[in-house]
């Protein structure tokens, strides 16, 4: 399925909607150059799954977690070399835990996501705000 937004609040509020149709133990694979919403999506997904805190990028931290009904793991993977240094981190265990992990700079790692995640690119579109918002793995339409 494929959304196009116009804003970064289109993009929070299409996050927020994605968060609906997302279960405990999900994982969403985010592909997508610098600048193109992956955060402002992941912070509508924290909204959707009742998630508190200010939601802010892990570049430097590599994860950050959200508690809420369905907890949110927020990875920002493009400091990473490999998937061995996302184990390293605990990967298995956050896969564990039973919230769902959203994941920047997923094709980092590609050979470390599980069979069955979610995958959203978000590409630029016609105009500078315009983003185009692709994903599969869900079942059902939005």
């Amino acid at each position: 399925m494929q959304y196009t937004s116009h804003s970064v609040s289109d993009t929070e509020a299409f996050g927020e909607t994605l968060a609906k149709r997302l279960r405990p133990g999900d994982v969403v694979a985010f592909t997508g150059s610098l600048g193109m919403g992956k955060t402002a999506l992941t912070r509508g997904i924290a909204r959707g799954l009742g998630c508190r805190g200010r939601v802010t990028s892990p570049t430097f931290t590599i994860v950050n977690e959200y508690e809420g009904g369905v907890p949110l793991f927020h990875f920002d993977l493009y400091r990473l070399g490999s998937s061995d240094e996302l184990y390293d981190i605990g990967w298995d265990d956050y896969l564990a835990r039973g919230g769902v992990c959203a994941v920047e700079w997923s094709e980092r790692v590609s050979d470390a996501l599980p069979e069955g995640a979610v995958t959203v690119d978000i590409a630029r579109g016609d105009g500078d705000d315009t983003r185009v918002i692709t994903v599969t793995g869900l079942e059902e339409a939005l």
